[in-house]
This record gives structure tokens, sequence and C-alpha cells, in this order.
């Protein structure tokens, strides 16, 4: 039986990198796959995935809008599927969570979803919220922060290298914006006690005056 995956981690831990690694998997044994990502994500070339590392691939851009069990059924019927992969499955509605478990469950297709599970505020997206309820499976990509210890949050930095504590919950930005940081540390931040400069490597500052 086709499951549903959540792999979930902080910013920067190789979610991309790991969503690509296992479409050529599938590939190189000779499977066709589907890659989905967000439109909203504009840091790297349109319909397209890209690690850090510099692996990229073409995907289908999807919205709000997008019927993602509709694309998945169309090019299923052309040519059977052996998965289909989502990256930023943050940005995810609830009901298009929904589709991609219809897609397990009803098309007998694997969907393997990569995402965030909590924003700068530690609170959860709604598409990883409805994926950590519905996902078969729920695996953890693991992260360094920068003292070490495992990364579990995600701090977004402002211009003075403060944690920011307001604001949107969808803001785009790679190491320029976020910093991946372990519970103790992004509470730290938070409070306004700990400095971090964007695209830091390590802690700048224990306790600011």
């Amino acid at each position: 039986m086709a499951k549903l995956y959540f792999y979930y981690a902080s910013m920067n831990a190789g979610k991309s990198t790991n969503l690509l690694q296992a479409d050529f998997n599938y590939r190189e044994r000779g499977m066709r796959t589907m890659l989905f990502t967000a439109a909203i994500d504009d840091r790297f070339a349109a319909r397209t995935i890209a690690s850090r590392i510099g692996l990229v691939a073409p995907a289908t851009a999807f919205d709000a809008t997008t019927d993602l069990y509709g694309c998945v059924e169309q090019e299923h019927a052309r040519g059977t599927l052996g998965c289909v992969l989502v990256d930023e499955a943050q940005f995810l509605s609830e009901a298009q969570v929904d589709q991609l478990a219809a897609v397990a469950d009803t098309l007998g297709v694997p969907v393997l979803a990569y995402g965030l599970r909590t924003d700068f505020r530690a609170a959860l997206f709604p598409g990883s919220a409805r994926l950590l309820a519905l996902a078969d499976a729920l695996l953890e990509i693991k992260s360094v922060c920068l003292c070490g210890r495992k990364a579990t949050m995600n701090a977004r930095v402002g211009a003075d290298g403060r944690a920011v504590s307001a604001g949107a919950q969808t803001e785009i930005g790679g190491n320029d914006r976020y910093v991946a940081l372990c519970r103790r540390h992004f509470t730290e931040a938070l409070a306004g006690t700990l400095l971090l400069g964007a695209g830091s490597t390590r802690i700048e500052q224990e306790a600011l005056p």
C-alpha cells in the first residue's frame, strides 16, 4: 500500500538535497516521478527545485489554487508514476495535503513531502500541521544549531542581528534571513539576549547590554 511521508526539518537541513536524491534513486531504477515545488519560493529559477550543494531538477509549481490530485492523476494516466515528491510542503493548504493523501490511497502512488514544521514564531504552518495529522510516516531530517546541538527551530533575523518575533508567517529567504537554532537559543534569541547575524556560523554574543 502506498504511503504519505512527511520529512520535516529546520532551515538549511538538506531537505531539497534529500528530495533530489530520492528522486534520482527512483529514476535510476527506471521509475517515473513527478516533482512539485511552491510557486511562492522565488529564490531559484521558476519551476525548479535546487539544493544548496548544487543539485537541480525541474518541477511543477503549485500555489493555493493548484489541484494536486488532478495533476498527478493526469500524469499517472500518461505513464505509471513511481513516486510524487513535494518540496516546500509547509506552503501546502490543508486541502492539498488531503489531495496528496488521496494520491497515495486512491492512485496507489507514494508521496514524499519535505518541509518545515514550524515558522519563526514556533507556530505550525497549516500545511505542516495537516501533514503531521495525516502522514503515514513522520521523519525528521536533522540539522545543527550554532552551539552544536540539534536545531529544531527557525529564527528570522532582522537587519540589526536580532531575532524577529512579529510579521507575516511567510517571508521567503535563506541564510540571509533565517538561522536554525536549538530550542534554548531560539528562546534566548526571541527574548533579545542572543545576537544573531544573518548567515552566522556561530553564536556571536551570549548576552546583550
